[in-house]
């Protein structure tokens, strides 16, 4: 079994039960008087260990919970705690040494409380029942311990091989004392737990003396199939295994057979000790080398795994001994960091691919916004995770269309496309169609068959912007259901205008000519991505045109040095109504009206903004302040002009290189003509590869106000309690609460919990209805020794200090720093002006950060997986943009 602090140990009973299962009295119970619902009282692992031994045919040890009644009657012998533990409360994850020094002083308060006379005589008396000289061990169990949101193993502790009634208490005290370790504190800090409201109950469990002990998975834990089951197993006491002394031997299950394992050399096991405690034990050598099970009885174990997983509906990680050819299990629990599989409603075969991959947000999202999107999208979206993903099982099913899903998919993101290639390789899990069968539409959307035309793309921007205006005005008079009955057939007609073949026509002439440029001038000039030059400062770019113009908001604030200490000042203290005071400065009323202007145009964006329930910048404005003064250290007045200016130079320096090499070719008057047709075409049309999610993103913002006005009269009728609480419910479901203003009890609170445990997950490129993540590689074998390897989507060598960046608020850039993040959305675009290269774990050739790192000339890689790990702050890097990989230098 695991202990809390990581550690496998074991015991057992195969009774199960205490004197026949009677309840004992209020702070002691027997696990058959234990059900799901007792959390509160028995914590997590006492719930889970009360229903196990309720399965039939799983021999589950005999023993009792101490209850969290026991260890609240001890938290009240010392008042003293009260103010401590409001102190433990304000501090931060990172407050490590302020942790340690608190979190030390209330363990031992508890530790020197005495346990009152009537506590210690039902736990002595419950002892007695099972046999006050056997061994146990002696567990801890928090209320917010292996539960399906967050496990918090090794948390707290637990002690083995303890004998006697004096020492059974004295390690329940230090059970009760371990709820505030500083790994666990630092646990909750940073998951949002309140220590007041998690509470301390204590397993007792008789121990065994097993030949091998273990963990057995019954799903894949590292591939999260869920078809799969993987055994680990050492000889002795699973503390062996866990606390690192040996490597233990795996075992892989599926379709009831052993399908995979590898034997480790064994040279140490965990023993209990004479003296109490554990020992450890050198193994024979002639043993070190044997499997600690047989084939048979890892399937057996399976088979075990398989009922247990059954009864708590979820897959488990289960802690198992073997004693005589018998298999005791002594703690399952869910197994929480499995990435959900969206609901199919069938039993065949699926393959999904995941949204936030292709819209650079990767980060979960609630329930309202989910649901938005879903209505939003042209084609059925899955949610699992707080993610959405859609089926490409048909697609890949024909020849024909699984060709253009392929090529399609690569050219965005080589991991999915590679990933897709793994899974067909196996050829057993799509069923092959026909090409006359339902294949699906061809993967590149509308064909590019239009003109070259500027007033295209201005009649498209225009219409967008009279509909944003139109929806504004008409949406004043809308309120309760008929309000979410206007917005829904406003996003059906938004809908239409998204998928207008015009504006498809329009992005998809933009990336053929990206594409035929970068091609071309390669085979003729040999040159690589020529385009990434000849994009730069192009028309009707909303998007860098957005940062360009944060670059003018801090020449209007530069002047004014009450502004910017002011300004300074609010970057600390997080002010969202600075707005309001700053007229009252002087400088102050210019610097208002320049913000004021910027958000009127760009207020609706914010990091995650397909999200409709992210605060957006006009909601919390001090999201731009870090970026305004970073532009004004770093720039002098007109330096955004200049910038786009100096862009717009080289990219038409750069064509005219390009058409005087190839006039000077054989042949190359034709070639000459046909590159300055597509230069023309794809600076006319590549900018609006923009427009649309800034159109939508503004619509969002329209609905959000609207739908969070109704939310306040819900709120002000007691039907809700907060705005916000309308993010976890479902579009219709707000549409019904509206209706019958009713919301289903604990809907919201659930949800809550949810998204926080989504937060923790990463989801995968690929997932396939057996919950399997396929992971995707660059295949490649030209690179540098050590060297990260990603896709190259802005030309280029950059070397400089890396700024490692997981929250666009948090950013302290400086000019030349590279910056280096999870991934970039349109909100992003603010940062780039100040960098000069650029790295992140998602993205493809056309996402939005590789577009506008070409536009404004930074050499960038994208999708290089786990950058933001192994690449740490302020390490100096060369990012090579050109040929796609990233030097970590000394």
């Amino acid at each position: 079994m695991h202990d809390d602090s990581g550690r496998k140990v074991a015991t057992t009973n195969p009774a199960g039960v205490i004197a026949g299962g009677e309840r004992m009295d209020g702070y002691v119970l027997g696990f058959r008087e234990i059900d799901p619902t007792q959390v509160a009282v028995v914590g997590g692992k006492g719930a889970q260990l009360g229903e196990l031994s309720r399965i039939e045919g799983i021999r589950v040890p005999a023993g009792f919970c101490v209850t969290t009644d026991a260890f609240k009657r001890i938290m009240a012998e010392a008042p003293s705690l009260d103010d401590r533990l409001d102190r433990l409360s304000r501090l931060k994850p990172g407050d490590r040494e302020a942790i340690r020094a608190l979190s030390a002083d209330i363990r031992r308060t508890l530790e020197g409380i005495a346990i009152p006379g009537d506590l210690a005589a039902a736990i002595t008396g419950a002892l007695a029942r099972l046999g006050e000289q056997a061994a146990y061990a002696v567990r801890s169990s928090a209320t917010a311990e292996d539960l399906p949101a967050a496990s918090f193993a090794g948390q707290q502790d637990t002690y083995l091989n303890v004998a006697g009634p004096a020492a059974i208490l004295q390690h329940v005290s230090l059970c009760w004392a371990s709820l505030f370790t500083e790994r666990g504190v630092t646990y909750r800090l940073r998951n949002g737990f309140d220590h007041r409201k998690v509470h301390m109950a204590v397993v007792v469990q008789q121990m065994v003396f097993p030949q091998a002990a273990g963990v057995l998975f019954t799903a894949d834990p590292v591939n999260g199939s869920r078809k799969v089951a993987s055994v680990e197993a050492s000889f002795g006491l699973g503390e062996a295994l866990v606390s690192g002394l040996v490597n233990a031997d795996v075992y892989k299950v599926g379709d009831g057979e052993v399908v995979a394992k590898a034997i480790a050399k064994k040279q140490l096991a965990i023993h209990v000790s004479p003296a109490g405690g554990t020992q450890q034990q050198a193994i024979e050598p002639e043993r070190q080398e044997q499997p600690a099970l047989t084939d048979a009885q890892v399937v057996r174990l399976a088979e075990l795994g398989r009922r247990i997983e059954a009864h708590f509906g979820r897959p488990q990680d289960v802690e198992w001994c073997l004693v005589d050819d018998g298999f005791h299990i002594v703690q399952s629990r869910p197994i929480t960091t499995l990435f959900p599989i969206p609901a199919a409603g069938d039993r065949e075969n699926h393959v999904y691919v995941s949204v936030g991959h292709q819209q650079m947000m990767t980060d979960p999202m609630k329930p309202l916004g989910l649901s938005l999107f879903q209505l939003t999208a042209g084609r059925p979206m899955y949610e699992a995770g707080g993610r959405l993903f859609v089926d490409v099982t048909r697609e890949l099913a024909s020849p024909a269309s699984r060709a253009r899903t392929l090529e399609a998919l690569g050219k965005s993101d080589p991991l999915i496309s590679d990933a897709l290639q793994t899974l067909l390789e196996r050829g057993d899990f799509i069923r092959s169609l026909s090409d006359d069968g339902p294949g699906g539409a061809p993967a590149g959307g509308a064909s590019a068959t239009i003109e070259t035309d500027p007033a295209i793309v201005a009649e498209l921007i225009g219409r967008s912007e009279a509909s944003i205006a139109a929806l504004t005005r008409d949406i004043r008079t809308k309120s309760g259901s008929v309000l979410l009955d206007f917005i829904r057939a406003d996003l059906q007609e938004r809908k239409r205008t998204l998928f207008d073949p015009r504006s498809l026509q329009v992005i998809m002439a933009a990336f053929e000519a990206t594409w035929w440029l970068n091609e071309q001038l390669q085979a003729w000039l040999g040159e690589k991505n020529v385009a990434d030059t000849l994009t730069r400062s192009v028309p009707h770019n909303v998007t860098s045109e957005m940062g360009l113009a944060l670059m003018d908001v801090a020449d209007v604030i530069r002047p004014h040095p009450e502004v910017v200490r002011f300004l300074e000042h609010v970057e600390q203290v997080k002010d969202e109504g600075f707005l309001d005071e700053l007229a009252q400065l002087a400088g102050g009323q210019e610097a208002r009206d320049a913000i004021c202007a910027y958000l009127d145009k760009y207020g609706m964006r914010c990091a995650g903004e397909i999200d409709i329930t992210r605060p957006r910048w006009s909601e919390c404005p001090t999201a731009l302040v870090p970026t305004i003064l970073g532009n004004i250290k770093s720039f002098e007045p007109g330096a955004g002009k200049r910038r786009f200016e100096q862009g717009r130079q080289e990219a038409w320096e750069k064509e005219q290189e390009v058409l005087e090499r190839l006039r000077a070719l054989p042949d190359g008057e034709p070639k000459a003509q046909e590159t300055k047709r597509m230069i023309d075409r794809v600076r006319t049309f590549i900018g609006y590869r923009e427009y649309p999610k800034y159109g939508i993103v503004g619509r969002y913002f329209v609905y959000k106000q609207a739908l969070l006005e109704e939310a306040g009269r819900l709120v002000q009728a007691h039907v809700l309690r907060e705005k916000e609480d309308i993010f976890y419910l479902t579009f219709q479901e707000f549409h019904d609460v509206m209706r019958t203003n009713q919301v289903i009890d604990h809907v919201i609170p659930q949800r809550k919990d949810a998204f926080r445990s989504y937060q923790a997950l990463t989801p995968p490129r690929v997932l396939t209805s057996d919950g399997e993540a396929i992971a995707g590689t660059y295949r490649r074998d030209d690179l540098l020794p050590g060297a990260l390897v990603g896709l190259p989507v802005s030309a280029g060598t950059v070397e400089g200090r890396a700024r490692v960046i997981l929250d666009m608020a948090d950013a302290e850039l400086e000019a030349g720093d590279i910056l280096v993040t999870a991934y970039t959305d349109p909100s992003w675009t603010p940062l780039f002006v100040a960098i000069n290269g650029l790295v992140t774990e998602v993205g493809g050739l056309m996402t939005h950060g590789a577009v506008i790192a070409r536009e404004y000339g930074l050499p960038a890689v994208v999708g290089v997986e786990h950058a933001t790990r192994l690449i740490r702050d302020g390490q100096r890097i060369r990012v090579h943009g050109t040929e796609g990989y990233v030097e970590l230098l000394p």
